[in-house]
């Protein structure tokens, strides 16, 4: 399934989609949002992706209650609520941010948590609605998301087969018409043995849908391997800081490595090709350098008749080719040849 992206074609034929999953990397500080906005473009992504969740829509009051203190610090600088207070984006920041989005040729993206996020998104044309692992089970958010016509990317962390199948049927029974996947696990780093690239496979052969990845690991390997592996959208986290303190800073890619996973999945798409077996006329060309033809082993007189013992190979492949080898055996020499000569099919009566 190829998806249209406000005009630009993601799914398999095309580049991968490089999402810099900003999130809340921003620390509630707008000028540290642009920062992040224009490091990403500078990288080489295609689009900066936020989250939309205020401090009402995303998380109850009792879970306020019974998160009020943390042991690490530098994750958490306090209660829950102070924290998720912070780093939500009002709408006029939304507004602020697309706008700076725009102005320098970058996508912008966000994750909705609510109905009202979906509609302040559907007003700044994001050019998909973006639905996180946690709300694969979320029918109504689905329904809501779906409805907007818009393509959805869906995130499977979490999720069994039956919960990403009862989502994609939420989804396509309520409007939506191009949806994509991302494997996700949903560990903040997963352990290597944890995360399965494989299921990129396992997720087209199950669904047809297009599938992509949303990478929660440490560096640049694992991101690239999903693009080896056929994944046409890669999300991963983004900060100019891998130290600033906040949720996500520390398993984020900096600016290096995000640059890493845009160039280098650029050349991975295409460097994979087809399945056609294709031989470039760069190829071709050596052949005639790197491939042998035949020669004789010792000096031969006219009318000698040729055997195979006669008959070495040697580079270069500009003459009579050794699978030749046979329709040489048996005929008679013109004239007197040296050692080494490379045979013609006019060296024979």
């Amino acid at each position: 399934m190829e998806l249209d992206f406000n005009g630009r074609k993601v799914g398999e034929g095309h580049p991968p989609y490089i999402i810099a999953e900003i999130g809340s990397n921003h620390n509630g500080d707008m000028q540290l949002a642009k920062d992040l906005v224009d490091a990403a473009k500078e990288a080489g992504a295609d689009a900066a992706k936020f989250q939309s969740w205020s401090n009402k829509t995303l998380i109850s009051k009792a879970e306020y209650a019974r998160n009020t203190h943390y042991d690490d610090t530098k994750k958490h600088f306090g209660s829950l609520f102070e924290m998720v207070d912070k780093y939500q984006f009002t709408p006029e920041q939304h507004y602020e941010i697309a706008e700076h989005c725009q102005k320098k040729n970058i996508d912008f993206m966000s994750t909705p948590f609510a109905n009202d996020e979906v509609d302040l998104l559907l007003e700044l044309n994001v050019p998909a609605i973006k639905i996180a692992s946690m709300d694969v089970n979320h029918l109504l958010l689905l329904k809501k998301a779906a409805s907007s016509a818009k393509p959805i990317i869906l995130s499977t962390g979490m999720a069994n087969l039956a919960e990403i199948a009862q989502a994609i049927t939420t989804l396509k029974d309520n409007g939506a018409k191009e949806i994509s996947l991302l494997h996700c696990i949903s560990i903040y780093p997963p352990d290597y043995p944890d995360i399965h690239l494989n299921n990129i496979i396992g997720l087209k052969e199950s669904f047809g849908l297009t599938v992509g990845f949303s990478d929660h690991s440490f560096g640049t390997a694992i991101p690239l391997a999903a693009v080896a592996l056929g994944a046409s959208i890669i999300e991963k986290h983004f900060t100019l800081d891998k130290n600033l303190e906040g949720w996500d800073h520390d398993i984020s890619a900096d600016f290096e490595e995000l640059k890493i996973i845009c160039s280098e999945s650029k050349n991975i798409f295409a460097a994979l090709g087809n399945k056609t077996r294709t031989i470039s006329q760069a190829e071709l060309d050596k052949r005639k350098r790197f491939r042998r033809c035949a020669v004789i082993n010792k000096d031969l007189k006219a009318g000698h008749i040729i055997r195979l013992e006669d008959l070495d190979f040697k580079r270069p492949g500009t003459g009579i080719h050794p699978d030749q080898y046979q329709y040489l055996i048996g005929r008679s020499l013109r004239h007197d040849l040296e050692y080494d000569h490379e045979l013609a099919w006019s060296d024979f009566i």
